[in-house]
């Protein structure tokens, strides 16, 4: 009975250190001067347009991707009392492999490249998407970033924290819809103020 408890217990978190370049990466948006901090939001809109993009294409093979909510949606919902803006989406979600390897490392090349031409103010933090790496931005406003996800097709959904101080934690979630949830916790008080959104 004892082995049947451990087999079906859940996992807790898991602890992992950001790749060299992602804390390089991370470090500079964290002490960002950019004026044009509103770019965050284009970036996560422009990657939750993307995830359903994919979704799309994967359900003419696979319909049953699109079971229980064939909708495609995004919605940003600030919240003003907790300081946090959400930005969800019901695209093809990620699993736990892949918020690890996704969120965690990226090409090398692509940051290097980005963070000399930010360094040289050469267009700086608005050719953040170009490089691939747009989902790190949230950080220039936010102290902390919460993502949930539940890939399409599975029944299970993990959550990816950090404060971009060096590390992330991945945790098994409770019951979350298919799709990428975004949960910025602000620095910046104004950008979760629904009129100054409307304005990006």
């Amino acid at each position: 009975m004892a082995n049947d408890t451990a087999a079906t217990a859940p996992h807790s978190a898991t602890s992992h250190q950001f790749q060299a370049e992602v804390a390089k990466l991370l470090h500079l948006m964290v002490h960002s001067v950019y004026s044009d901090r509103d770019v965050f939001l284009r970036e996560l809109i422009s990657n939750a347009a993307d995830a359903l993009d994919k979704l799309r294409y994967l359900s003419i093979a696979e319909p049953k991707l699109l079971e229980g909510s064939p909708g495609l949606t995004i919605t940003i919902t600030p919240d003003k009392e907790r300081r946090t803006l959400t930005i969800a989406d019901t695209g093809i979600g990620m699993s736990e492999q892949e918020l690890v390897e996704n969120l965690g490392t990226i090409a090398k090349s692509g940051t290097q490249a980005f963070m000399e031409q930010a360094k040289a103010k050469q267009g700086g933090v608005h050719l953040i998407g170009q490089f691939g790496i747009g989902f790190y931005s949230g950080f220039i406003v936010a102290s902390r970033v919460d993502v949930t996800s539940r890939r399409a097709g599975s029944a299970e959904a993990f959550t990816w924290s950090s404060d971009g101080s060096g590390s992330f934690t991945v945790s098994p979630a409770e019951e979350a819809p298919r799709g990428t949830s975004i949960v910025l916790h602000l620095s910046l008080i104004h950008i979760s103020e629904p009129t100054r959104l409307l304005s990006i």
